[in-house]
């Protein structure tokens, strides 16, 4: 499996790449925090944060004892919430239009069907924003037109009094249209005042991203993507004995890419430190199936087959967010005859948290999203705060896993094109 070293890990650079996510990478920190303790409570370690010297990323340090040696690791977070806030930024007719041209995108190109193929799970996910903005339209159309009515007629009453028949049935047509009006527009943002409790336009910010270049990186994140590997090389000849590169949700497309172009550039020194990708529920063909994703095919292509780097992919199929043991590579339908990553196994939520944990997470979809950063009660070989912070590589620590039997690794993708 790509590097394996002898010496344990003593320093490592960790590179955090987040999802889809428009909030301050303080939240990353505090999770880390939190998590990390309850895990080495559990788990029987030492574990500790400590805050990192201002720098260009945000970012914390690690210090732990793991089967009784001593680790410390930098923790950088790769921030592209300004990206996300700016595409986020629409008003509420902007995000109807988005609904339009994301579904017509999905299921025009028939990319829809096909990921239906590989897990429902997160089609229904992306197919839950479109129900349930199409509802909150449909309740403030209601709400609008039941008030405007009763306000209409109120209104032809109190006039009727004064004036004619004629001028009552005017003046109050005009007032039950004009408070109709307002009163939707009330009721619509109202719901996406409270999107925090729906997530509906968050979610529909996230699909609609992509779709909106049918699966092209848009040049704001090409250029994001450049900053992100030149930071990365410059870890690549520090004197940390591994580079970890994890990305979750959204954050795993992008760390294909960025992993792809610094190895192309030839800028992983063969003698540096070993260099690790951890992908964690990733969403990987939401992208890779779109008709204009030809760089994220190749980059799947290309790295999949690479042995200057050690590919892990961890998901669950309890969390309905991601495309779960689905190899991205292989249902991309771009997979080398010389295939070497990712291997593909499952953090197991219905066996790692205990039947209590797991009622209590089962319904939170968006909780279970994150659980592959947080502590497991019933922990078995997935330990998120053991790979960050352990003496132990990625290539060392799953030197000998075998992938999951239930993985899809067919190729399922209408698209297969890649950038020349």
């Amino acid at each position: 499996m790509g590097k394996t070293s002898i010496d344990r890990v003593k320093q490592r650079r960790v590179f955090y790449i987040p999802g889809y996510d428009p909030i301050h990478p303080r939240r990353y920190r505090e999770l880390y925090r939190s998590e990390s303790a309850a895990q080495a409570a559990i788990s029987g370690y030492e574990i500790g944060l400590t805050a990192k010297p201002a720098g260009e990323n945000y970012g914390w340090s690690v210090d732990a004892v793991i089967d009784a040696a001593p680790v410390h690791c930098d923790v950088e977070v790769l921030v592209w919430s300004d990206i996300v806030r700016d595409s986020m930024s629409t008003s509420i007719p902007a995000t109807y239009l988005q609904l339009l041209r994301t579904a017509w995108v999905y299921i025009g190109s028939g990319a829809l069907w096909r990921l239906m193929k590989l897990r429902k799970g997160p089609v229904i996910a992306a197919l839950y924003p479109v129900g349930m903005l199409l509802l909150q339209l449909v309740l403030a159309v209601v709400l609008g037109w039941t008030i405007g009515q009763l306000a209409g007629y109120i209104t032809a009453l109190a006039v009727g009094l004064v004036t004619g028949p004629e001028d009552a049935a005017l003046g109050g047509a005009a007032v039950a249209a004009s408070v109709g009006l307002i009163s939707c527009v009330a009721v619509l943002r109202w719901f996406k005042k409270l999107d925090g409790k729906f997530y509906a336009y968050y979610l529909m910010h996230d699909y609609a991203y992509s779709a909106s270049s049918k699966g092209a990186n848009p040049p704001e994140l090409e250029a994001r993507i450049a900053v992100f590997t030149d930071t990365i090389a410059t870890a690549l000849q520090s004197d940390a004995e591994e580079v970890l590169v994890v990305g979750h949700s959204s954050g795993a497309h992008l760390g294909v890419s960025i992993l792809a172009d610094l190895i192309r550039q030839g800028r992983v020194p063969a003698t540096g430190p070993s260099l690790s990708f951890l992908s964690l529920g990733q969403v990987v063909p939401m992208v890779s199936f779109l008709s204009d994703a030809h760089r994220l095919r190749a980059d799947l292509r290309y790295l999949s087959a690479r042995d200057e780097v050690t590919w892990v992919d961890v998901t669950a199929p309890g969390d309905g967010c991601s495309f779960a043991l689905c190899d991205p590579v292989s249902v991309s339908g771009v997979a080398p005859t010389d295939k070497k990553w990712p291997l593909v196994f499952s953090a197991a939520f219905t066996q790692t948290l205990s039947r209590a944990r797991w009622k209590e997470l089962r319904w939170r979809f968006f909780r279970l999203h994150f659980q592959y950063l947080c502590a497991f009660d019933r922990p078995k070989d997935y330990d998120y705060f053991q790979i960050t912070a352990g003496p132990m590589t990625l290539a060392d620590r799953y030197a000998n896993r075998p992938p999951s039997k239930s993985r899809i690794d067919r190729a399922v993708s209408k698209y297969t094109s890649i950038a020349a």
